[in-house]
């Protein structure tokens, strides 16, 4: 864990998606999502919302790992996006592309591509889900189908990013998921992953995604949900990815006579029986489209796979411009997420330029207090989709992605915590226990920057004894603080940049000594309850009470 804390970038990131999480919109089947959440990018594999939602997730964890000691704003976010996954417009594909494409002679050319050439005119694209089609037929769960396997994968995963970010059980317990003309299905964050499990365990070439095809990219990113669901409930569901790491490299990889790789599938047909990987001069492609997720759980085999890829692109050779063969940032915001997460500098600086040069980073908003990149397009709002991967690379050192999904569940819930700030007017860029220090460091910021010198409060929950501690705010003794409870104090500040030790403050790992406690309340969003009896639909958000005192 590497806790520096969050960059301008990241920070203004965070303020934007805080945005779109918490305001509420209507994904059900009479209502429409806003249209800042994301249904245009990649087409026709990744045109939907839920996308948005996913991808919108993966800077959550490792942010939280640059705050540990304060994970509220990214569980409250966490727990919105759980919430618009599981209704009628996150499984919308499922729900109404049924049966075969009626335009299967009739797509563009750009997703001619992604189909072998006898198969084009008769073949349903990618990203046609044709549910009901033979010899599954119409099956009205979304996640308890044959097929739909990136829709029940990928929302495993965010269900365990929750749970990483939270430390509580809230969807651990039953809730509704929408399925066909509005049934609904109820599952848990436990039962998702048996099925998962119990399903692959049938089919060691993995379930599919639209039937009838089954991804690489899509099961990658189920076997992650269940790495990071070991880690977390330290259980062994991982093994049936391991075995089909192993499936894929006899039948999905091609090699040449030396071993090298030459090709790997982007998917592969159960029924036409064939697998399916771009011409000559795009194979790089499909060598990289499973790393963001398949390289935390194999790491040599991801790392071949990346070598292959970039050098069969040339996007590692400095002799060559940087050509992109098809138009869309998505797959070099993937990889010079990668490029920097197994140390390939040449590809990552390369790949930095373009996005510097040509994608418009920008501030935008109220006092320019939100950030992202507009990639060169025209659109009204930035894209969720592509954004949501390439600020992954300003967020921690080299290694934090694969840091979220591997090992054992830490501490940081018995520790001293930050709870009751008042987001999105106060941010915190860091918040961190040194137990060799026996101290928590905070760091402030004006999230909006409109408020800032306004008087604020936040309160320091399971320190083992609040009389014994010394705070500090820079260079001085702070003494605009106090007791609230024989655990927790409040401290009194204004909305501003200021730094924060509390000495003292890690003494002890547990200041109650009652686990049950920490693992349902610890880093819940202030003013929620996140106990297992909850709603999931339950919203009840409020900002901390005015302080007494605005000094610092």
């Amino acid at each position: 864990m590497n806790a520096g804390g969050l960059n301008p970038r990241a920070r203004g990131w965070l303020r934007h998606i805080w945005d779109k999480a918490t305001t509420q919109d209507d994904w059900s089947s009479s209502g429409e999502p806003l249209p800042w959440w994301d249904r245009s990018s990649t087409p026709p594999m990744c045109s939907f919302p839920r996308f948005d939602l996913s991808e919108t997730s993966y800077a959550l964890p490792l942010m939280a790992d640059q705050t540990p000691a304060w994970r509220e704003v990214y569980t409250r976010i966490a727990d919105e996006l759980v919430g618009r996954y599981a209704t009628y417009w996150g499984a919308i594909d499922w729900l109404t592309y049924v049966g075969h494409s009626p335009h299967q002679d009739g797509y563009p050319p750009e997703w001619l591509v992604f189909m072998p050439e006898h198969m084009r005119g008769r073949y349903d694209p990618p990203g046609w889900t044709a549910n009901g089609v033979e010899p599954w037929g119409l099956q009205p769960d979304p996640i308890g189908a044959d097929g739909n396997l990136f829709f029940r994968g990928f929302f495993n995963l965010l269900l365990g990013t929750y749970s990483y970010v939270s430390g509580d059980k809230k969807w651990e317990s039953p809730f509704q998921v929408t399925g066909y003309n509005d049934r609904m299905f109820q599952w848990t964050q436990h039962s998702i992953t048996q099925f998962i499990e119990e399903q692959w365990a049938e089919r060691p070439q993995g379930a599919q995604c639209e039937n009838t095809k089954i991804w690489p990219y899509c099961l990658s990113a189920a076997g992650l949900s269940l790495q990071l669901y070991d880690k977390l409930f330290d259980s062994k569901t991982h093994w049936v990815y391991d075995q089909w790491i192993e499936f894929a490299k006899n039948h999905f990889t091609g090699r040449n006579r030396s071993g090298d790789i030459t090709s790997f599938a982007f998917y592969y047909d159960p029924l036409e029986k064939f697998s399916f990987s771009p011409p000559q001069g795009l194979s790089g492609y499909s060598m990289l489209a499973p790393l963001f997720y398949l390289y935390p759980q194999a790491p040599e085999f991801g790392l071949q796979l990346y070598e292959a890829g970039v050098s069969a692109l040339g996007w590692n050779d400095r002799t060559k411009s940087l050509v992109q063969a098809f138009d869309d940032p998505r797959w070099i915001t993937m990889t010079m997420m990668l490029a920097r997460e197994v140390g390939d500098v040449t590809t990552e600086r390369r790949m930095k330029s373009i996005a510097e040069r040509e994608w418009g980073p920008n501030f935008f908003g109220d006092d320019e207090d939100r950030f992202a990149w507009g990639f060169g397009l025209a659109d009204k709002h930035p894209r969720g989709q592509l954004n949501g991967l390439m600020i992954l690379s300003e967020i921690g050192a080299p290694g934090a992605w694969t840091n979220v999904y591997k090992g054992s569940r830490d501490t940081q819930f018995d520790l001293p915590t930050v709870e009751g700030v008042d987001y999105p007017h106060l941010g915190v860029s860091r918040a961190t226990n040194d137990q060799a220090a026996n101290t928590l460091y905070v760091t402030t910021y004006a999230a909006t920057a409109a408020r800032r010198g306004s008087p604020t409060s936040w309160n320091v929950t399971q320190l083992a004894d609040p009389k014994s501690i010394q705070i500090y705010c820079g260079d001085q003794v702070f003494h605009d603080w106090g007791q609230t409870d024989e655990h927790s104090i409040e401290i009194n500040s204004t909305i501003d940049a200021h730094e924060f030790r509390i000495v003292g403050a890690t003494s002890s790992a547990t200041a109650s000594g009652d686990q049950s406690k920490v693992a349902t309340n610890v880093n819940s969003p202030s003013g929620v309850t996140a106990s297992s009896g909850e709603s999931p639909t339950t919203k009840n958000y409020r900002p901390a009470a005015p302080p007494s005192c605005a000094c610092c």
